[in-house]
């Protein structure tokens, strides 16, 4: 995957883009730089469905996940991590909490999210996929494109790759 600066894009394609707004995000993943096709999920404190959707191929994308924000549980750990490592996917961007944090620093790619917290997520299969989601001031629509490095994250309705 070759790497593509959101600086660049901004410089080239705004106002065509949507910046997301720096709420926090942090990568835990040894990936600073990666893009891909949005695929969204909405769940609250709960992974199943997270899970489901990570073990499907992901070539090419890079899951967005609105956890309304939670601190309280995490949404994605090592395990699930490696998982979508080995399904292809690009990246994954939680809303919400991760855990594991040193199993996913050696996980081959970008895992965004807010917080880390030890505490699992309820295991019970709930929420949503592919609905566009908003948070960040922004809305991430299932088919478009994000794109995010160590300068920020940005959505794009193109492929810019």
């Amino acid at each position: 995957m070759k790497i593509i600066l959101t600086a660049d894009l901004c410089d080239a394609y705004m106002p065509n883009l949507q910046v997301v707004k720096p709420i926090g995000f942090k990568n835990y993943g040894k990936k600073k730089s990666f893009y891909g096709q949005i695929a969204t999920v909405k769940v609250y404190e709960a992974n199943e469905l997270i899970r489901a959707i990570l073990e499907e191929d992901g070539t090419g994308k890079v899951l967005v996940v609105d956890g309304a924000g939670s601190d309280r549980r995490a949404l994605v750990g090592g395990n699930i991590a490696a998982l979508a490592q080995a399904n292809g996917w690009s990246g994954v961007i939680i809303n919400g909490a991760i855990r594991d944090v040193l199993e996913i620093a050696e996980v081959d790619m970008a895992v965004l999210a807010l917080y880390s917290n030890p505490h699992r997520s309820a295991k019970e299969v709930q929420g949503e996929r592919d609905l566009t989601l908003h948070f960040a001031d922004t809305d991430f629509i299932p088919g478009h494109f994000i794109y995010a490095d160590e300068d920020g994250i940005v959505v794009s309705e193109k492929d810019l790759s």
